[in-house]
């Protein structure tokens, strides 16, 4: 292909530069990518896109027509546009919050086995955090071991998922008391983390639930359980295990990865894995049988959320986000890649079939054809560990050199800014940040959250909204890829505050701190809702009284619309880059993204434009600011 046209496509496909030179790379050497695959499915199905395709049951599938008078405007069972919309929507909801929520459930399932003495290699690291969860759930503390404690804990955040219990212990005392009278108000209380997720499976089947409004408060219910459940318990229970994070610096793009360092990109999101592998490639055993096989060393790099957790805890440098892992083995550096699940390409073992990379599987709710399994059990987590990274050593001489291209120029970045560690460097207490707020030094704050998708630009939309509200003395927190997306561009840095408004500027450069605050793994939007909570609590207001929003720039995923359901179901103003698939129903449309506000306080807004979406939440926060009348 002519090299003017190649650089032109790469252009249009990402702002990350060390991508830029691998996506060059593997077209040249004609690799699929992910961008590949969405123009071969060009043009895509317009029902589908406006989410009124069901395929419910075997009298389908159906699809309604969007248009008066130009199809059917009802299903063989006599389902609606509306109600078809809106089911669809709940289901996606259903599969995003379970994910999260099972996640969250695998980690205190260990946490429980270590109070039991029964993993391998796992220690309790964060006790101060064990015992303010176990006090926050009555559980005493005084006189009795970790692990007495831990056990308890654990049996007690495991039954939150069953149906006995009938509440959720943090969504019952952590939001401010007019949030929570908002959702009794509402009738969306969670009452469990399973209870809604199965029940949300039954109203969306045939025959169930057909009015749009009561199907979409459910969503907002089930989308609770898990902001403030499941994900919240796989935060805290992490900290608990691995320890709280504290900001620590670090690297990131695909120029972490090393020419002469057997490289292992773990890629996923759960900690309880990739925690293991960087603890046993520690190993002096290992190390020197790395350098026997004629590498220098062993090279951990992160990728997607897993990268996130070992990033934020242990400083371990990342290759970068969601569309970044095709990538990460197109530079032929890699030696293997250990997935455990959620945001993993199918495609990933065919992209690595061109190379000498191996794909190391991990779960047994996650196999992809022609990965090596390997399967990870918290029993036998250590040595399971230690087999994978001698497996990727034992393909470091397979490694051709030839085919090697690693960009030059890792960008530093800052993490590990947790609740705790926001608190204590305000002294303590969100007063001095509230304070900064009412003297207008600081607008307001913004959460930008979620993934890549190659339908937008990589990176551009996470990127430019951020510049954009710094810029307006908004501060802006982030996790997930868009965390990693500001990193590459060199927003996650105290030198950053150049390009900040005055205000702000000021003051991150007194703390010390980026003014894009990198808060940890997609599961950790559940630290943006505790600061939130908290900070509320403070003033006296709810959540939706505050100054502030979340933003999804280049969401993709089931759990994006799961998160971004919860923080509007908080009360938080939430703007996507992307539509969900509801435009086929007016009515579904009209109520999220107006009705809903007048119900929970919170609302989406869909703007594709980072530079207008900047617009509309500046917008939003000084209507807020004036309602405070601050």
């Amino acid at each position: 292909m002519d090299v003017k046209i190649v650089k032109e496509i790469v252009e249009m496909r990402t702002i990350d530069e060390a991508a830029k030179e691998i996506l060059e790379k593997a077209i040249n050497e004609g690799i699929e990518t992910a961008w590949d695959r969405l123009e071969a499915q060009q043009p895509q199905c317009g029902f589908g896109q406006l989410g009124v395709c069901c395929n419910r049951c075997a009298m389908g599938p159906c699809r309604i027509s969007p248009f008066e008078d130009e199809g059917p405007t009802r299903g063989v069972c006599g389902a609606t546009a509306d109600t078809i919309v809106a089911r669809n929507l709940l289901d996606d909801l259903l599969v995003g919050a379970a994910a999260h929520s099972d996640h969250g459930r695998e980690i205190v399932e260990v946490l429980l086995k270590t109070a039991e003495g029964k993993s391998q290699g796992y220690e309790i690291l964060d006790v101060e955090k064990l015992k303010r969860l176990a006090s926050e759930y009555g559980i005493g503390t005084d006189g009795r071991s970790r692990e007495e404690i831990a056990k308890d804990l654990a049996l007690a955040m495991l039954e939150e998922f069953g149906t006995v219990k009938n509440r959720i212990q943090f969504a019952e005392s952590r939001p401010p008391e007019k949030t929570r009278e908002t959702w009794k108000k509402a009738g969306i209380v969670p009452r469990s983390v399973d209870r809604e997720i199965v029940e949300a499976a039954h109203r969306v089947h045939m025959g169930v639930d057909a009015d749009y409004v009561n199907i979409l408060l459910h969503a907002l219910r089930t989308s609770l359980s898990d902001g403030w459940g499941g994900s919240m318990m796989a935060t805290e229970i992490s900290d608990v295990l691995f320890g709280t994070p504290k900001p620590v610096e670090s690297y990131i793009n695909l120029g972490v990865l090393k020419k002469d360092m057997v490289n292992i990109v773990l890629h996923g999101h759960n900690p309880v894995l990739s925690m293991m592998i960087v603890k046993a490639a520690g190993d002096p055993s290992l190390v020197e049988y790395a350098r026997s096989k004629g590498a220098a060393g062993i090279n951990l790099a992160g990728m997607c959320c897993t990268g996130n957790e070992i990033l934020m805890r242990q400083g371990i440098p990342l290759a970068g986000n969601m569309l970044n892992q095709e990538l990460a083995i197109a530079t032929g550096a890699v030696e293997a890649m250990i997935i455990d699940y959620q945001c993993i390409f199918p495609s990933i073992t065919f992209t690595a079939s061109c190379y000498h990379t191996k794909v190391i599987s991990t779960s047994e709710k996650a196999k992809i054809p022609g990965a090596i399994h390997m399967e990870f059990h918290p029993e036998t987590a250590y040595d399971t560990a230690k087999e994978i990274i001698k497996l990727a050593i034992d393909n470091f001489p397979n490694r051709n050199p030839d085919r090697v291209k690693i960009p030059s120029k890792p960008v530093k970045m800052m993490a590990g800014f947790s609740y705790e560690v926001i608190k204590g460097a305000l002294g303590g207490s969100f007063k001095p940040l509230i304070d900064a707020i009412a003297s207008g030094k600081i607008k307001g704050a913004v959460g930008i959250v979620g993934c890549n998708n190659p339908k937008i630009k990589q990176d551009y939309g996470h990127v430019t909204l951020a510049k954009e509200l710094i810029k307006r003395n908004i501060l802006v927190v982030e996790t997930g890829c868009a965390a990693m997306a500001s990193g590459k561009a060199g927003l996650l840095l105290p030198e950053a505050a150049d390009m900040a408004g005055e205000g702000l500027a000021s003051v991150v450069r007194s703390l010390g701190i980026p003014p894009v605050l990198h808060m940890g793994s997609c599961v950790d939007c559940s630290r943006i809702l505790v600061l939130l909570a908290d900070i509320a609590k403070e003033m006296g207001v709810a959540i939706s009284d505050l100054p502030a929003a979340g933003a999804a720039p280049e969401w993709y995923s089931q759990k994006a619309i799961s998160i971004g359901a919860y923080f509007v179901a908080s009360g938080v103003f939430t703007v996507l880059g992307l539509p969900p698939k509801i435009m086929g129903s007016p009515n579904v449309t009209k109520l999220l993204t107006e009705g809903v506000e007048g119900v929970v306080g919170g609302k989406f807004a869909v703007e594709p434009d980072p530079v207008k979406a900047a617009d509309i939440i500046e917008a939003h926060i000084e209507k807020k600011r004036k309602a405070l009348g601050i």
